[in-house]
């Protein structure tokens, strides 16, 4: 291709992008959550761009309310300077152009590139930011078992291919370092990570360590807690729009977004400056509807055509499990593994509360010998939490109870054998494994 053929390629995808005649309005109120503009109301719908422009630089924001006398907007820059009378102007709409030359990238909410490894390659068409996801009756059923490399997963919380489930843990239980096992599973063509409102110093960690045998399938998505409000609730609706382009050229996807909860509190700053009620915990309303679109759009494709398997950090306030955004969620998902802050004080990690943890397609990955063994192994396991206050008092005494004594035999084996980190080796076969170690203790 030659220079006039290059030319003639950007001028036409301009045309496709930029519109000939600009509408504009004025900034008529600054404040230090959102400003207000007037004389666009007409010409503007909810959720679409406008853009400002100061020292040469375009600024974009997203329209979050609209009345009579103007709109208010939310700035996806934290410090972008608006002045009052400043010239406002609308933006086309806000898509992505993925490529597959895209794995291996890190990218921000705007899917702009920030690994200094030079400009990302567009595809031959844009996608939605917020697509709806497939219709009901035309997605797959959850029915082809994946093996994710976790014992205690793979044991007691099974997952498919096109499933969704949450990991719900307060801070400091081994979120991230489960979720980084996740991401070295073997099963996936595509990897796509939404790292939302984490520390800057964890993003290099994640892609050296996490991610360091997937780098080359992998497509990073980065919004750290510096970041205004606006960039990390657009973060993982990029990844998700990411693994769909994945998933519909027939790819088996892995989305990680940690966490799903900041997004919650992004949402919940850009509800209230739009002038919505706190109901629930400072929670606007719209919160708990953008959840579960959000989250139904991983899962099944199409039928013939590919998946997106979702796994979703629930980072608990408080270690409530109750609390609003937690249980809004959990309601939504297909299963949620519990990191319990007692087990993690013991030491045991993953620390996975297999008493509280629930894989809703878990019946299509056991067979009934399985599934018959591990009931016998919650039981076990809950008959020997439930004495353990009166075994720490000595009021234990071997022989009166064979259910107990069983119990306090093999549960301290089982919690041994469950224990793993990152660096050891990949489960392959949990319940032979599972056997192996109880024998050979």
């Amino acid at each position: 291709m030659n220079a006039l053929d290059k030319l003639a390629t950007t001028l036409a995808a301009s045309r496709q992008t930029l519109p000939l005649v600009r509408i504009g309005g004025s900034v008529s109120e600054v404040a230090a959550t959102h400003y207000r503009v007037i004389g666009l109301s007409k010409h503007l719908r909810l959720g679409e761009m406008i853009s400002f422009e100061v020292g040469g630089r375009s600024h974009m924001g997203q329209v979050v309310r609209i009345d009579r006398d103007g709109i208010t907007a939310k700035a996806f820059e934290p410090h972008a300077a608006a002045g009052l009378g400043m010239p406002v102007y609308r933006m086309p709409p806000l898509t992505l152009s993925p490529h597959p030359s895209w794995k291996g990238r890190v990218v921000n909410a705007l899917a702009e590139p920030i690994d200094g490894s030079g400009p990302l390659l567009p595809g031959d068409h844009a996608i939605s930011i917020d697509a709806d996801p497939p219709a009901p009756m035309r997605r797959m059923r959850v029915r082809t078992p994946l093996r994710s490399g976790i014992r205690v997963v793979d044991l007691f919380t099974p997952i498919c291919a096109g499933q969704r489930i949450g990991v719900f843990a307060g801070s400091g239980l081994g979120k991230t370092t489960l979720l980084s096992m996740f991401a070295q599973c073997a099963n996936f063509d595509t990897v796509v990570t939404a790292l939302v409102g984490e520390r800057g110093r964890e993003v290099r960690e994640f892609l050296d360590d996490a991610l360091a045998r997937s780098r080359a399938r992998a497509i990073t998505v980065v919004s750290t807690g510096d970041e205004s409000p606006m960039m990390r609730r657009l973060a993982p609706r990029t990844a998700t729009a990411i693994a769909e382009y994945f998933r519909d050229r027939g790819e088996s996807v892995l989305l990680i977004v940690d966490s799903i909860t900041r997004f919650a509190h992004a949402a919940r700053d850009v509800a209230l400056a739009a002038g919505e009620p706190a109901v629930a915990r400072g929670y606007a309303p719209s919160v708990f509807s953008d959840l579960p679109h959000l989250l139904e759009r991983a899962g099944p494709g199409v039928d013939g055509g590919g998946s997106i398997t979702g796994i979703f950090a629930v980072l608990v306030d408080g270690d409530d499990h109750n609390e609003p955004v937690a249980d809004a969620i959990r309601g939504t998902l297909d299963g949620h593994i519990v990191l319990d802050r007692a087990i993690a004080d013991q030491g045991r990690y993953p620390a996975v509360n297999v008493l509280s943890s629930v894989s809703r397609v878990a019946q299509n990955v056991w067979t009934p010998e399985q599934r018959g063994l591990i009931i016998s192994l919650r039981a076990m396991i809950s008959r020997f939490e439930d004495t353990r206050d009166l075994r720490l008092m000595g009021g234990y005494q071997p022989g009166r109870d064979a259910e107990l004594d069983k119990a306090v035999q093999l549960v301290p084996r089982i919690y041994d054998a469950m224990r793993q980190t990152p660096d050891d080796a990949a489960s392959t076969d949990p319940f032979r494994e599972l056997s192996d170690m109880l024998r050979g203790a």
